[in-house]
């Protein structure tokens, strides 16, 4: 098999696992927020459930622990492919299609 069509199989995995992990993040991050709004919400103490934030939190940091080892990994495939001989963006320009948000303008106007 040609080493471009290898390295591409690995960089399409590489960055659904990095979408992945931001996912992830986001998840847990509205977790923690629906977890603090549930106990105001229930007029709870702060006390309250305080070691099940505690833990989330520990959770949102291996989150960012794991995003940052990605990171790690994205920049060590990019040499590994130059090391290889493979000079080709793989047709990304440092992210696959669909993952680049689309941008909304407003176009403001005078009323009245």
């Amino acid at each position: 098999m040609e080493k471009v069509f290898v390295a591409q199989r690995v960089a399409t995995k590489l960055f659904s696992t990095e979408a992945a992990v931001d996912h992830a993040m986001v998840e847990a991050t509205e977790l923690l927020t629906d977890m603090l709004r549930a106990r105001a919400d229930v007029n709870a103490s702060l006390v309250f459930a305080d070691d099940v934030q505690v833990k989330m939190m520990e959770a949102l940091k291996a989150l960012g622990e794991a995003r940052t080892a990605m990171v790690g990994v994205h920049g060590e495939l990019a040499e590994a492919q130059l090391r290889l001989g493979i000079r080709t963006k793989l047709g990304y320009h440092d992210k696959p299609p669909g993952t680049m948000r689309k941008v909304e303008t407003t176009t403001m106007r005078d009323v009245g």
